[in-house]
């Protein structure tokens, strides 16, 4: 199966691309070639871009709170497994006091860094970052890969608690929603939405079929149109019917 998610909001947008930009920092910092140390190090700097919002830890934070509260409220109900409730909460305070304790805004470390910003500068021009342009830079390449980590590790550490927040919120968004078999006639299917509030949706697909979805949504009409790719991979009309599995979350 696979699944495509559409946030509904700019601000599910944003967590979802960190997400994705943490997930390929993780891959590439464990890998020991000095290019892919070189891709991890450039993540961090897209972190950066997108993170640049001054109210992200505090939207972060206040959604945390909302969630534990929200938690709190299903203790008094008798098919809730204690254990695993209590164990949630652990989570968002461990979290949330992780967040609270990290000082400053996101990345300043990295920002007074005069040579990492060095590095971050040349890395925007396209070929910027060649030895000619940043020798100081191909000196570190050439360093012990477990050196290069060490530094990547340590540059990334105070971003550590937002991208937990975010995994955390992310986590329980995801499992808030409940998955429905739909068939979508002639690859289309709306749903109308009422002005219900949701923040992302979730589809899953058969990965078989060949099928691409293309959604648009707002809070009144869902729309999902499905493609596929011919052999110059440019996406035309499916026009049989195809099964799908759809998710709505909403906190």
């Amino acid at each position: 199966m696979i699944v495509y998610e559409y946030p509904f909001n700019e601000r599910i947008r944003t967590l979802l691309r960190l997400e994705d930009l943490y997930e390929k920092f993780v891959f590439f910092a464990q890998q020991g070639h000095p290019l892919q140390h070189h891709i991890a190090l450039s993540t961090i700097f897209e972190m950066l871009e997108v993170a640049g919002r001054a109210d992200l830890k505090s939207d972060l934070l206040q959604e945390l709170e909302r969630q534990k509260q929200a938690l709190l409220g299903f203790r008094s109900n008798p098919n809730v497994h204690t254990d695993m409730l209590d164990a949630i909460l652990a989570d968002v305070d461990q979290i949330s006091s992780a967040l609270i304790g990290a000082q400053g805004k996101t990345g300043q470390h990295i920002r007074d860094n005069e040579w990492l910003m060095s590095i971050r500068g040349r890395t925007i021009i396209p070929g910027g970052a060649c030895e000619f342009d940043l020798p100081s830079y191909h000196a570190w390449q050439q360093r012990p890969a477990e050196s290069r980590l060490q530094d990547i590790s340590n540059w990334f550490a105070p971003l550590q608690p937002l991208f937990n927040a975010i995994g955390l919120v992310l986590r329980l968004l995801r499992e808030s929603g409940r998955p429905s078999k739909i068939i979508a006639t002639a690859g289309s299917y709306q749903q109308m939405l009422h002005g219900k509030v949701y923040q992302m949706l979730r589809l899953s697909l058969d990965d078989a079929l060949g099928a691409i979805p293309e959604i648009s949504a707002n809070k009144y009409m869902l729309w999902v149109r499905f493609t596929t790719q011919g052999g110059d991979m440019k996406p035309r009309p499916m026009e049989t019917d195809t099964p799908f599995e759809l998710t709505l979350c909403s906190f």
